[in-house]
């Protein structure tokens, strides 16, 4: 009977010394999820930071300008060239298009002399700026925008 109470408690000794183990192991697998979980919560909070720090992108904008006269209609396309550069967007332009040329025959004389008569033109020039990749500010930055008087815009969103 000596034996069998030997090889009871050598039996429970056993259990006792694999069960610290056993827990010890659960342990040290809690210990590596909390990590895990913090760095998924970490992850997660930095995209959500991230989030806001991206400005929002606007798909484009298309402006066109026409003046009667080139060296301010020329100007006004560089100010807002160089506003839309500062903000980020990317720049296509400026695009000459056709100059429109309206034509006007008047009479010199109000009731005789159909013969004489003067001619006179209007040249109509204009450009296209096409701007891309645009954010919020770079609207802002052309809405705050001062151009000389004298050109007409026309801007386009989408």
């Amino acid at each position: 009977m000596i034996p069998a109470k030997k090889a009871v408690t050598e039996k429970k000794a056993a259990k006792k010394a694999t069960a610290p183990k056993a827990v010890k192991a659960k342990e040290s697998v809690k210990k590596v999820e909390k990590p895990a979980a913090a760095k998924a919560a970490a992850t997660a909070k930095a995209a959500s930071s991230a989030a806001p720090a991206q400005t929002p992108k606007i798909k484009g904008i298309r402006i066109r300008l026409s003046a009667f006269d080139h060296t301010v209609l020329d100007e006004a396309a560089l100010k807002i060239i160089d506003t839309a550069l500062r903000t980020g967007a990317i720049v296509h332009g400026p695009i000459p298009l056709p100059t429109k040329l309206r034509k006007f025959t008047v009479n010199r004389s109000t009731f005789v002399h159909k013969d004489a008569r003067d001619q006179f033109e209007m040249r109509i020039h204009r450009r296209l700026i096409d701007l891309s990749e645009t954010t919020f500010k770079t609207v802002d930055g052309l809405q705050n925008l001062s151009l000389p008087s004298g050109v007409d815009i026309e801007i386009k969103m989408g």
